[in-house]
């Protein structure tokens, strides 16, 4: 069986950018880290995010999710991927991480009831332990 869980993309814009995500609109980035959490329940499970990372990589052209308008920019770089393993915590997660970093309102959470699931941290190692810390509280709880 694929493995399944919530997943956290953490992705290094090197310039500020305008990036229009799909029908959400355009938003004003600035350079720094971002992350954004999904969830891999599916069939394919954690093969989202090969998806992803071929998105990233100009493997794959079709932008499904928010998220696919940032990987897609030519700025950015895919640099790492926290997972938590048969947890659906994706809400949680995203909610935290947007308490401690900063919020890019409306990007990822068309299916519930979350502001967003993407947020912004100048410094992408600090971001890091943020979502680490994040999943990791969410799975205690």
């Amino acid at each position: 069986m694929t493995a399944q869980g919530t997943y956290t993309l953490l992705v290094t814009l090197d310039q500020a950018a305008t990036i229009t995500f799909g029908a959400a609109g355009e938003r004003e980035l600035a350079a720094g880290g971002y992350a954004y959490t999904g969830s891999a329940f599916g069939t394919g499970g954690f093969g989202r995010i090969d998806r992803h990372r071929e998105l990233a990589a100009g493997e794959r052209d079709v932008r499904h999710w928010h998220v696919d308008y940032l990987l897609g920019h030519p700025g950015t770089e895919l640099t790492d991927v926290v997972k938590t393993v048969d947890e659906d915590i994706e809400c949680p997660v995203a909610r935290e991480i947007a308490a401690e970093a900063q919020p890019v309102a409306g990007i990822g959470a068309s299916d519930c009831d979350c502001n967003t699931h993407l947020a912004y941290a100048p410094d992408i190692a600090e971001l890091r332990r943020t979502v680490e810390g994040a999943h990791d509280a969410a799975v205690d709880r």
